[in-house]
């Protein structure tokens, strides 16, 4: 495995990255309220959220972004 030249500004500036830990944050939050007894959604929803969150990162990972490729296009 070898890390693009750019490793820290990808993980800065690349919207995959922040939509994976917006992701990870849905699927948090949904096991600490299921755990305390309390949920502003349903557990369909939480899913549903987490999915949509997961292939708009999908999107973003394959979609060249200036910010962190440096392409004029």
């Amino acid at each position: 495995m070898k890390f693009v030249p750019n490793v820290g500004r990808v993980i800065r500036r690349a919207w995959s990255v922040r939509f994976l830990a917006l992701a990870g944050g849905l699927s948090a939050l949904e096991f600490i309220l299921q755990s305390m007894g309390e949920s502003f959604l349903s557990p369909r929803a939480y899913t549903l959220l987490t999915g949509l969150t997961i292939g708009a990162a999908f999107v973003a990972r394959i979609v060249a972004q200036r910010d962190v490729s440096g392409d004029d296009e």
